[in-house]
């Protein structure tokens, strides 16, 4: 385990450190940045590209870093489009406690695909995700899409 894994217990960091895809949901490694499928989904696809740096802001990343995040999104959207044919997305970050950052102290991209009429509502009112996709069926689907 990397000593930014253990110094800080951060699920990226720890992440990273894991070389089986089908544990780690790593997606896809870039030169900066990696993709990596949400553990607790908003819905099927949703995808975060997260630095290899652990740092908390992305104001403080070196632009190489930011720039890669940028091109990686754009990739999220055309594998998303193409396996998935969601309606629209949701792409973001949330930087801070206040902002409803879960891990704040590694930034990361968020990218949801979205369909009109999707489940969403259901964490809201009944504190309840529905995915009916399994992660293992994600990564083979996504898998094509990342091979360079």
């Amino acid at each position: 385990m990397s000593n930014a894994a253990k110094e800080t217990g951060c699920i990226f960091c720890q992440a990273l450190d894991i070389k089986d895809p089908a544990e780690s949901l790593i997606v896809y490694r870039g030169i900066h940045n990696f993709i990596i499928l949400n553990r607790y989904p908003y819905n099927n696809g949703h995808l975060m590209i997260a630095p290899y740096y652990h740092l908390a802001n992305p104001a403080d990343a070196a632009p190489e870093v930011a720039a890669e995040m940028m091109l990686l999104s754009q990739k999220i959207i055309h594998a998303l489009r193409e396996a998935y044919h969601p309606d629209g997305f949701n792409i973001g970050m949330n930087l801070g406690k206040s902002a409803g950052a879960g891990v704040e102290d590694h930034y990361h991209m968020h990218v949801v695909p979205r369909w009109s009429g999707d489940t969403n509502f259901m964490t809201a009112l009944a504190d309840t995700r529905v995915i009916p996709e399994d992660f293992a069926a994600t990564l083979q689907k996504l898998k094509p899409y990342f091979t360079s």
